[in-house]
């Protein structure tokens, strides 16, 4: 079976897609990953083949159309027409109308665009039997219908896609025929026209959805097909240093931001207070910060150890509990690994997954606007005394392990292809 995974140029979006990839290829498949030019090192550093298409691009820089206060909207969380899935009561006809064609204008096109016409040539060329894609790479589905081949979803994180779409779809039957207007169905019909396929709702939201995240933290469309798959931490390129083989002589608590932490301007004396505060209850602290912010925070206290990178799965094994940023792909990883921790959520669907990863019982929540060393202390040391903090990330970690592997998740999808269940 030839199996084409597609994403868009972010780490943090393909690197929940790789283990699959690698499940697929091990299972004897041929596996392509494709992306924008300069994200082929990223892919190849995987152990994966890199399809280069589209043109190259700046990847630290917004795209047209992103504007400063697009990016400021996402780092205030999750905002129309997706922020339904957390607050269902905003699910109202013009608001979800205004947020999908701006999410089209601002980030569909020009996301895309640049990848669509080399995809399906390579597509149309290579004829894969499955197609892989992550939710903001439509471009995978584009292909997919043009060549008439399966196709799915890997998510990384909350399926507010998902959820989001079938509200708006509600919504819109409930409008009078002439005004039920679709931003999103308008575009992809489009390429429809020009690659000689017809619009299903597929195009939007998969054959499927293959989805990493557990049942006590996930919300899911009453609509769609999911296929369940135990999350596999994987960070890229990563070696583990000697301090790291072995657990130290007390409690040890990590402290990692994400990278969109780094961007915040008071992100260096942030750091700095929260890490005074961890490290005045006598226990060993690991920080990972950008080597560029170090400086910036300052001399720390001397049971405080600065590194720049660590592989999270080592660090998640020695750790009594960790403050983070609800990242999906750190949050599973300490999961995986039972570790209680302290979330400071910001950035798109980074409060909705704390929110109800709090309710699961294993970790606490503090707005990062609310997080100094003073409230950061005392939280971290609530999930180191408090025993149900533990007991619960117990529970959340049996069931992240419970889940499929990707390995499993590879099986079924061939059969589903062979079978024609897509």
């Amino acid at each position: 079976m030839r199996v084409l995974l597609v994403t868009t140029p972010q780490s943090t979006i393909f690197y929940p897609m790789v283990p699959l990839a690698w499940a697929l290829r091990t299972a004897g498949h041929d596996v392509r990953v494709a992306s924008y030019p300069n994200f082929a090192d990223t892919v190849t550093q995987a152990g994966l083949t890199a399809v280069p298409v589209g043109r190259r691009r700046d990847l630290e820089r917004p795209l047209p159309g992103q504007t400063p206060e697009l990016v400021e909207l996402a780092r205030a969380g999750l905002y129309p027409p997706w922020d339904v899935a957390e607050h269902p009561e905003r699910a109202q006809w013009n608001r979800m109308l205004e947020g999908y064609f701006d999410t089209v204008q601002q980030g569909c096109k020009v996301e895309n665009f640049p990848m669509i016409a080399g995809l399906v040539e390579f597509a149309r060329q290579w004829q894969p039997d499955l197609v892989l894609w992550e939710p903001f790479a439509y471009a995978g589905s584009v292909a997919a219908a043009a060549i008439g081949a399966a196709h799915g979803r890997v998510l990384f994180g909350v399926d507010v896609f998902g959820v989001a779409r079938e509200r708006f779809l509600e919504l819109r039957e409930q409008q009078p025929e002439g005004e039920r207007v679709d931003p999103l169905r308008e575009w992809l019909e489009g390429y429809g026209r020009k690659y000689g396929f017809e619009f299903s709702e597929d195009l939007v939201t998969g054959q499927f959805t293959v989805d990493p995240v557990p049942d006590s933290l996930g919300v899911r469309a009453d609509e769609l097909e999911y296929v369940p798959m135990r999350y596999v931490p994987y960070g890229g390129r990563s070696v583990v240093p000697r301090w790291l083989r072995e657990r130290p002589g007390r409690p040890r608590v990590a402290v990692t931001l994400g990278v969109t932490a780094t961007g915040q301007r008071a992100y260096a004396s942030h750091m700095r207070k929260m890490l005074e505060g961890v490290a005045e209850l006598g226990v060993d602290v690991v920080a990972t910060v950008p080597e560029a912010e170090q400086e910036k925070v300052g001399p720390v206290p001397d049971n405080v150890r600065m590194v720049s990178y660590v592989p999270l799965a080592d660090l998640a094994a020695t750790c009594d509990a960790v403050v983070n940023h609800a990242g999906p792909g750190t949050f599973l990883t300490m999961a995986a690994h039972g570790v209680p921790q302290l979330t400071l959520p910001w950035e798109f669907d980074e409060p909705l997954l704390a929110r109800r990863a709090g309710g699961q019982g294993g970790s606490l929540v503090l707005h990062p606007t609310q997080a100094d060393g003073d409230t950061v202390r005392e939280a971290v040391d609530r999930l180191l005394d408090e025993p149900v903090f533990g007991e619960r990330a117990a529970v959340l970690a049996a069931e992240v392990g419970s889940l499929p592997s990707p390995n499993q998740v590879a099986e079924q999808l061939e059969s589903r292809v062979s079978g024609g269940v897509v």
